[in-house]
């Protein structure tokens, strides 16, 4: 049996990456001033049924994916680690053969890349990456969407990252090499992204640049992105806060991009230590446009893993 998991972007690939965001720009098109809870004329997963595994907190993973396959006609189970046998010694391959006799599709938010790679090992059904330790694709197909909405071209972008190499970097680099465009990574040293996904990018014709003046980093960008700089449960806070301080996005920062260059931020943010509040708010910065396409974007990833797409 040939199932779709989407572990990482490179699961897709660019084509179907396009797809996806071109589906979900039609169908946020198509629900223009309906009711949030309505659900899509087509209703194209009636009758299948998303299990949503949480082993870390969340707001916009956990509503939007809720939401998405709620407006798409399906429904929506959410599953807390602590409730579950899971969070009690059950097994993951355990539990992957028992949900996909009962659900069409699993998405996982958890702390370590290898339990969601097991996961989709043992299971029959396909499994969504909704957060790890090594990469957050579902976020980049929300904010691949949010630049194409401001009239930006995918192929030949320029994209600067500041902060640490993070999981949300990894999957901007993975990106990148999958729709040709360039990113520059401006961070300390001993904060650089996994090189392995460097590489991969590299090799698939994207240039990637990991600087370490934030200024270079940012130079004549038409997206400028940045994240918390110590993630939920991560050591050693106060020494990631000093490290990363001259990465910080604020106005003077963001003058150096392209004037027509948009802020993204993935959320929660830090305001103060990231970025800067008249950034965050200001009138460059596209962050509820990129909250709200999580929605949009986890449709089509959903549509896309069931073969509908």
């Amino acid at each position: 049996m040939n199932v779709r998991h989407f572990l990482g972007l490179q699961d897709a690939g660019g084509d179907a990456l396009a797809a996806m965001i071109n589906d979900a720009i039609d169908r946020k098109a198509a629900r223009a001033g309906k009711p949030k809870g309505t659900t899509d004329s087509d209703a194209p997963l009636s009758g299948h049924t998303l299990a949503m595994i949480f082993e870390k907190n969340s707001t916009r993973t956990r509503v939007s994916f809720d939401m998405a396959i709620r407006q798409l006609g399906g429904t929506g189970i959410i599953m807390e680690a602590g409730s579950m046998q899971l969070g009690r010694g059950e097994t993951v391959g355990d539990t992957a053969q028992v949900l996909s006799r009962m659900v069409d599709a699993i998405m996982i938010r958890t702390d370590d890349h290898a339990k969601i790679e097991e996961l989709a090992r043992y299971a029959e059904v396909p499994v969504i990456n909704g957060l790890t330790d090594l990469s957050h694709p579902c976020q980049i197909v929300a904010d691949l969407l949010t630049v194409v909405e401001r009239g930006f071209a995918l192929p030949g972008l320029q994209v600067a990252w500041l902060g640490d190499g993070n999981n949300v970097a990894n999957s901007w680099i993975e990106a990148a090499g999958l729709m040709k465009f360039t990113l520059r990574l401006g961070g300390p040293e001993g904060y650089e992204p996994d090189p392995q996904f460097v590489d991969r990018a590299r090799q698939a014709g994207a240039t990637i640049e990991v600087v370490r003046d934030a200024k270079e980093a940012v130079r004549g960008a038409q997206v400028v992105v940045t994240d918390t700089w110590v993630s939920m449960g991560q050591p050693g806070g106060e020494a990631h806060v000093a490290a990363l301080q001259p990465y910080q996005v604020n106005a003077e920062l963001m003058g150096l991009a392209d004037p027509s260059a948009v802020f993204l931020h993935c959320l929660p943010a830090h305001r103060g230590e990231e970025v800067t509040a008249d950034v965050i708010d200001g009138p460059q910065s596209a962050i509820w446009d990129e909250a709200e396409n999580r929605i949009h974007a986890q449709k089509s990833v959903l549509l896309w893993t069931l073969g509908r797409l």
